[in-house]
């Protein structure tokens, strides 16, 4: 078992599967963790089968699982897998090359430049948050195009 709740070595098997969840029910993505801080990177993985994550979490040794809000009554409670920081950049280093959709060119990005511009201290300097800009510019920029050429009126 991980020390720390690193993150654990997977098999080849682990790997894929998990790319799969993340390319088929996941993302990664920047988010603000905190008020005011600034965007980590993130890892997660959604859907309504609690085990299903229980599961990830159990394979990967570090992250969450937390329950989504249920706006409807006739909503299926869901969950959602979360992992950040260098645990999420540990988990993608071990994933991205079984990834299949836009987060493989994301986690090729972040495994890149990530660590280069998100100083552990949290110190930037001025050179460093403007690379920081940039990387967060083009990360998300690298979303999933458009869904086949027509958004449904209610988007």
């Amino acid at each position: 078992m991980p020390v720390n709740g690193s993150v654990r070595s997977l098999r080849p098997e682990e790997a894929a599967y998990l790319a799969g969840l993340i390319d088929g029910e996941g993302t990664s993505t920047l988010s603000r963790l905190h008020k005011g801080s600034g965007r980590s990177i993130v890892v997660t993985i959604s859907n309504t089968d609690r085990t299903l994550l229980q599961f990830v979490l159990d394979t990967v040794g570090s992250g969450c699982i937390t329950s989504k809000r249920i706006y409807h009554p006739a909503h299926t409670p869901s969950f959602a897998y979360k992992i950040a920081n260098r645990q999420a950049l540990d988990l993608l280093a071990q994933v991205a090359c079984y990834l299949k959709t836009y987060r493989a060119k994301r986690a090729s990005l972040a495994l890149t430049k990530y660590i280069a511009v998100t100083p552990r201290n949290g110190k930037y300097s001025s050179e460093i948050h403007r690379m920081k800009a940039e990387f967060e510019r083009e990360f998300l920029a690298m979303g999933p195009g458009p869904r086949n050429g027509k958004r449904c009126s209610n988007d």
